[in-house]
């Protein structure tokens, strides 16, 4: 049978999924060591549709540490490892490398190619500037659902992340640090330059209102540059994450915005601190559906209800 996609892995570098079908390069996950000041962490760019059209923003000339799609850490315990300066209250962003940590690659304990997809499982440890191990996470990343007819395939995400400390782990973000609609941490997207001014959709609301909010999913549309057309991203949450905190978890919240740029995530600590005991783990589980055109609310809705988790 022929497989619906290609691996190959550039040993201590990336690793690239390609749709057998059309050639195109679908991601390239790269967890090599980059820039210190970037706060080195694996990312996945470029991250494009199915045909072909990147929809994934790499070292900007506004934020170089934005990088694609990846797992940040805005503030943690008084560590940055968002990368660049650090959001202080009352004196604004500052330049302070000793503040500014990293997620760095540990090794694979699955690489793998089946029918209709690729599964990617990676042990990763997290440290403040000083070296320490203060998180070990499990992260497995799934390709899957790849339909040409529908012009969409699908990548989930999930992240387990343990406190490695003595004391309680506190994530947070620069709004519970006294910045408004700031509350940027977790999983992180940052858009083409294109995509700026792009729509933003919920299940029951659009807009940048959407700041802040709560819902099981949202979607960013937007339009390319050079090429004709539109593309649509849907971020899902799992039913597990809770993510409306009414079973006792902490609740999550959206950051997104369309200006000065696209950016969508959803944080782990938008409103207030999450507190993450000793040898607690954190466990996170997201869908993103990555779509050719500009997807509305019904034809959304219909697909995020298709993939059942």
């Amino acid at each position: 049978m022929t497989r619906a996609v290609e691996l190959v892995h550039r040993h201590g570098d990336h690793l690239s999924v390609t749709a057998t079908a059309s050639g195109v390069e679908l991601l390239r996950y790269v967890y090599r060591a980059e820039d210190a000041w970037e706060a080195p962490k694996p990312y996945i760019h470029p991250l494009r549709t199915l045909s072909g059209q990147v929809v994934t923003g790499y070292r900007p000339n506004d934020h170089r540490w934005h990088k694609g799609l990846q797992m940040t850490a805005s503030h943690l315990s008084g560590a940055n490892l968002w990368g660049g300066n650090s959001y202080v209250h009352g004196e604004g962003y500052l330049a302070l490398p000793e503040r500014v940590g990293s997620m760095t690659h540990a090794g694979f304990d699955e690489v793998s190619v089946h029918d209709g997809g690729v599964r990617l499982a990676e042990r990763l440890t997290w440290h403040p500037h000083s070296g320490e191990v203060w998180a070990e996470e499990t992260r497995r990343i799934e390709v899957h659902d790849i339909d040409d007819v529908a012009g969409s395939w699908a990548l989930t995400w999930s992240s387990a992340v343990t406190n490695r400390r003595e004391e309680p782990l506190r994530f947070g973000s620069p709004t519970t640090h006294g910045r408004p609609d700031a509350g940027y941490t977790g999983l992180f997207w940052r858009g083409p330059r294109a995509f700026r001014d792009g729509r933003i959709i919920g299940p029951d609301a659009e807009g940048p209102e959407m700041m802040g909010q709560q819902a099981p999913w949202l979607a960013f549309s937007g339009e390319h540059d050079e090429a004709d057309g539109h593309a649509t991203l849907v971020f899902v949450h799992s039913p597990g994450n809770d993510h409306t905190g009414a079973a006792g978890e902490h609740p999550a919240h959206w950051f997104v915005r369309n200006s000065p740029f696209a950016a969508v995530a959803p944080s782990f600590a938008f409103h207030e601190e999450l507190a993450l005991a000793p040898g607690a783990t954190l466990t996170r589980r997201y869908r993103v559906l990555v779509a050719d055109g500009a997807w509305d609310r019904d034809r959304i809705a219909s697909a995020v209800g298709g993939l059942p988790w």
